[in-house]
């Protein structure tokens, strides 16, 4: 059973639809990731999950029970939210992370022991004593994320937790609340607008899209299987290539992209329209020896038509009768001499070659997280 699931739950503004949810499930011990672009919903979609929006259609089920409006008080403190900004009151470190506690009536000695865990686990235990308003970013945010873990909450709500952080010490509170909510087999929804984030810490990852969840599935599955255009252009696809598959042998289909032909594993049947996605570091490219010596079942010749290096990765731009991205490495674009007007090869094997039905609407159906 579901702990947490939406139902046709649709939520308004001003007239306008910002969530609109088929079905969304999400499995006690598992930690969801949720990402889109500004405005795609996100947010909506926490305050529902924590009981404090109220959807103008459809039913939230918790633990598989309709949960009425406005939501119980016990089953809303079953539930815990930390912020991309700390809310902090003008208390120490150790009072912010008791006060959850002492609402609910925990006894003090009890409260003072689950406090000094927790400061303990996030390692701020040297900073129980201090102001809120002397911390620092990162100190601030484990204070915040300590209270929010301090009631035991059945599911813990992230949103935006480290954007504010410098990158060194977003990275670090990332493993360490990683460990903790696995440590602790909370449930858990992270909101975020860092994909590398998202399919770092997760077990499923949701890709929102105008209010609407375009596919949630595992990090793989998302990143390497997108369901619709939208996805694949939001998680960098690279190569999404209209075509026609005018052949097809055993699972295995010949797709015509107008230009170029190339074959990949599919049951769709001959003469569907496609989009070819192919991720950029999947195609495979170099200069010396030609193609014809590569397993690949794709393999071509080409001519570089743009290099941009950023970081320790370079893309390069190809014209091989259409125009494929390829990512390699700084070091191996300077060894190869990549630059605009070298010939090349190149080969991407069928596996790598994701179809699409050229159609909108796809990957809306009923999911589960």
């Amino acid at each position: 059973m579901s702990l947490l699931a939406l139902e046709r739950v649709a939520v308004e503004a001003g007239g306008r639809a910002i969530l609109d949810v088929e079905h969304l499930q999400v499995q006690p011990g598992v930690l969801l990731a949720v990402v889109g672009p500004t405005g795609a919903g996100k947010s909506t979609l926490l305050r529902v999950a924590h009981l404090l929006e109220r959807p103008v259609r459809g039913t939230v089920r918790w633990h598989g029970e309709v949960v009425a409006w406005p939501a119980p008080l016990a089953t809303r403190r079953c539930i815990a939210m930390a912020f991309q900004d700390p809310l902090l009151f003008a208390g120490t470190v150790a009072d912010n992370v008791a006060f959850g506690l002492e609402v609910r009536g925990t006894r003090r000695a009890a409260a003072g022991a689950r406090v000094a865990e927790l400061l303990e686990l996030l390692g701020i235990a040297h900073l129980a004593g201090r102001r809120a308003a002397t911390l620092s970013g990162g100190e601030a945010q484990r204070a915040a994320l300590a209270r929010a873990l301090a009631s035991g909450p059945e599911l813990l709500l992230l949103d935006e937790p480290l954007a504010s952080l410098d990158a060194p010490v977003r990275e670090r509170l990332r493993g360490e609340l990683v460990a903790i909510v696995r440590g602790q087999r909370l449930t858990c929804i992270w909101v975020t607008h860092d994909q590398e984030e998202a399919f770092a810490v997760a077990d499923r990852v949701a890709v929102m899209d105008a209010g609407r969840i375009a596919q949630c599935g595992t990090p793989e599955e998302v990143f390497f299987r997108p369901a619709t255009p939208f996805v694949a252009g939001f998680v960098g696809t690279g190569n999404v290539l209209p075509g026609r598959i005018a052949a097809s042998d055993g699972g295995l289909v010949t797709v015509d992209l107008v230009g170029l032909r190339l074959q990949a594993v599919s049951e769709l049947p001959v003469g569907d329209r496609v989009l070819a996605c192919i991720r950029p570091e999947e195609v495979t490219l170099g200069r010396d020896g030609g193609p014809d010596h590569l397993s690949a079942r794709n393999r071509m010749n080409g001519r570089v038509t743009a290099v941009v290096t950023r970081g320790a990765t370079t893309r390069v731009e190809v014209a091989c009768g259409v125009r494929l991205q390829a990512l390699v490495t700084r070091r191996s674009a300077a060894e190869l001499g990549l630059e605009a007007g070298v010939a090349v090869w190149l080969s991407v094997k069928a596996t790598a070659v994701h179809l699409l039905a050229d159609a909108e609407g796809n990957g809306r159906a009923g999911v589960e997280a």
